[in-house]
This record gives C-alpha cells, structure tokens and sequence, in this order.
C-alpha cells in the first residue's frame, strides 16, 4: 500500500492521478486489472488522452490498438494500429524499451516526463501514465496509457527522461 501511495503521489495531473485511482479500484484484490474490467464509459472525459496496447513479450511487436483523438496532436500523426517504435521514439527507444520491459514483464505501473515525444516533437513535454491489463491469463496482454502534452518552454531546465515506477519495486506481486 506504500509504495501504491508513493507512486501516486508522483504522478502530476489530475486526470493521470483519476485514470490510476479507476485503474485500482478495476483490480480490486488482484495485482492488475484484468482487460475486462475497464469500461470507458465509466471514464468519458479522459478518452482524448487514452491509448490502450496490445503487448507482447516480443516489445517490438508492441502496437497502439486504439489513441485518444489528442495521441495524434502529441505525436503528429494518427497512430492507431501502429506498431509503438514506428511513431518516431528511435531518439529515446532504450528508454520507451525500459519502460515497456517493466510494466509488461514486471507488470508495474510506470509513469513520467519527456521532453520531445517523438522525432520532430522537441517543442513538447510528455506527461505519460502506462499501466498494465492483463488477460484471460495473469501475464500482461494490454497496457493502458495516458499521454498529455504541455510546451516544453514551460519547464526551466534541461529534462532527462524519468520514470517513477520504482516505487512499486521489482516484486511487487509477492508483496500484495
């Protein structure tokens, strides 16, 4: 429950901070929510950010299943049925790797900020939320996103690539 609490407490918008609070209240006593479970008509207003991926072990076979009409503004192009490391990440692939290697294979929510999303998207900040879903099996076979963008000339200084996932540690299944 702490490091729950710890991992919210870093997440810094309103509608990542309400996505995470459906996300956990979906999985009820189990680690992750099943795919299953999340109804969007339970969450209309967040929709426009929303991204849900199919995942695989195989990460470059990870691909946007469904976007958000604001996915498109933040990465300028529809990406909807795209493979994840089509859309332009060749600048930051490690990092979107690490990210997507922890919350598929250690099926931990992770969260973050990045300056310039995507090749050619420098001017933003990405305010990123990824959860995992699982399936008819415990592995994880969706990941649940939301992404928002602010102009970067907001921040004062230089961002290197973050994530706040650690706060739910590597086994965190044991754990709950």
């Amino acid at each position: 429950m702490t490091s729950e609490l710890s991992f919210r407490a870093q997440v810094i918008l309103r509608e990542q901070r309400e996505l995470y609070d459906y996300w956990r209240a979906c999985a009820q006593a189990r680690p992750i929510p099943s795919r299953f479970d999340i109804d969007p008509v339970a969450i209309p207003h967040l929709l426009p950010g929303l991204s849900l991926i199919d995942a695989r072990l195989d990460l470059e076979s990870l691909r946007y299943r469904l976007a958000g009409t604001r996915m498109g503004a933040i990465y300028g192009a529809e990406i909807t049925g795209r493979a994840v490391f089509e859309i332009g990440f060749q600048h930051k692939r490690e990092y979107w790797r690490s990210v997507y290697r922890k919350v598929v294979n250690d099926q931990i929510p992770m969260q973050g900020a990045l300056r310039g999303p995507a090749a050619g998207r420098e001017h933003l900040l990405l305010l990123w939320l990824r959860l995992p879903l699982s399936g008819l099996t415990d592995a994880v076979e969706r990941i649940l996103g939301y992404d928002a963008a602010l102009p970067s000339s907001l921040t004062t200084a230089p961002m290197k690539p973050t994530h706040a996932g650690e706060a739910f540690g590597r086994n965190r299944r044991a754990k709950m």
